[in-house]
């Protein structure tokens, strides 16, 4: 397995770039996250970025074993009074390089899924590395629907990225941007409208049934 962490400290480099001098009310945006404006998101990103696994047990049984709420209580936590603190606190935590008990991709995950639940609804576009979204990509599709996962909702279909080197599974086929298929794949439905093929009624059936 290759050093996630450069390319966590990138994401996060870049995160901050394209968040300094947005005003209260983008801030205050429905991010991609259902129930979470773009400030939440930050914070989420936050708290996991100081979240090691010695930290992530003792705050889990804080939260009686509720991953809902612990996921709560961490956004709570980090979110400061003002947007531009909690940025504050990413650029504090930039060269972190712990990790709650899961998978090192998972950080990946993190920083280029979670960039997206807050670029997409403000317009703002990225170009991230294509290997580090390949290698998301293929931990989101061995990683159950239960833990954020899409290895259920891929199950019997073909994946085939249409700006990269990826194909994944066999079936009918969904293809389309590599960004997309992850962002779908990690439960952003938003992103179907940007895939086609053959499977892709297979897949719309899915989602819509909240089949897992």
């Amino acid at each position: 397995m290759e050093n996630v962490w450069p390319t966590v400290r990138s994401e996060r480099t870049a995160l901050i770039a394209d968040l300094e001098g947005l005003t209260g009310e983008q801030w205050a945006t429905p991010s991609l996250c259902s129930g979470w404006t773009v400030h939440d998101v930050l914070a989420h990103i936050v708290a996991t970025a100081k979240t090691s696994v010695p930290v992530f047990c003792w705050q889990f049984a804080r939260a009686r074993f509720d991953f809902d709420r612990f996921t709560e209580n961490g956004v709570e936590r980090e979110r400061a009074a003002t947007p531009a603190e909690t940025l504050d606190r990413l650029r504090a935590v930039l060269d972190r390089t712990v990790t709650p008990p899961a998978p090192r991709d998972s950080r990946l995950v993190e920083m280029i899924v979670h960039g997206e639940d807050i670029r997409r609804p403000l317009g703002i576009t990225r170009e991230y590395p294509v290997q580090a979204t390949a290698d998301a990509l293929r931990l989101q599709l061995r990683t159950s629907a239960s833990f954020g996962g899409g290895k259920e909702l891929a199950a019997g279909l073909t994946l085939a990225a249409e700006d990269a080197e990826f194909t994944s599974g066999s079936g009918p086929q969904v293809r389309g941007p590599l960004l997309s298929l992850l962002l779908v794949f990690s439960a952003r439905a938003v992103a179907v409208a940007d895939l086609h093929g053959d499977g892709l009624d297979t897949l719309r059936r899915r989602l819509e049934s909240g089949a897992s």
